[in-house]
């Protein structure tokens, strides 16, 4: 084999894990979001209050997955991973919930622009609804990454095709 055939092959190697790696964390978030909007849905419905937003949940399952992914290529977290998982899981889950709210920020104040009310005025109108608003959606990404990221770092320790095989792949009766 050449050496353009290995860099090639090294290059759709990678961009295969990493697509499969992408795919995993959309499939993951989705189900969690979606467990959320049902549960919003059933809370407002409760009120005479018609919910049918469904889609958001895999929407922002591909936001925060890309949002995920440039985490990881900026190494958050990196520094602790010689501690016990509990520190690094931990920290990441928080690391990254802090690094969607500014990109949450970012977008709206973006919406802003492209809506012609100025950066700020996006800023303002997302920041006018409110903390509890804000703070519970914050706490529903972190509660939905920390197992995230534990599993995530216990497959860094022991192997992620160690994880795969426990979680998908039948074991020998003892």
């Amino acid at each position: 084999m050449s050496s353009s055939d290995q860099k090639g092959g090294h290059w759709k190697e990678k961009l295969f894990r990493n697509f499969g790696e992408y795919a995993t964390i959309v499939i993951y978030l989705t189900l969690v979001f979606a467990a959320f909007t049902q549960y919003r849905r059933l809370v407002l419905a409760a009120h005479d209050i018609s919910y049918t937003n469904y889609w958001i949940a895999l929407v922002e399952a591909f936001i925060l997955g890309k949002v995920i992914m440039i985490g990881s290529v900026l190494r958050i977290g990196r520094g602790l991973e010689n501690m016990p998982l509990i520190f690094p899981a931990l920290y990441k889950a928080v690391m990254f919930t802090l690094l969607v709210v500014v990109f949450t920020l970012c977008e709206h104040g973006l919406k802003g622009l492209w809506t012609g009310k100025g950066f700020g005025s996006g800023l303002l109108e997302f920041l006018g609804k409110g903390s509890h608003e804000l703070l519970a959606g914050s706490l529903v990404i972190l509660v939905a990454l920390t197992p995230f990221f534990a599993i995530r770092e216990l497959g860094r320790v022991v192997g992620t095709d160690k994880i795969w095989a426990l979680f998908f792949r039948a074991r020998p009766r003892q």
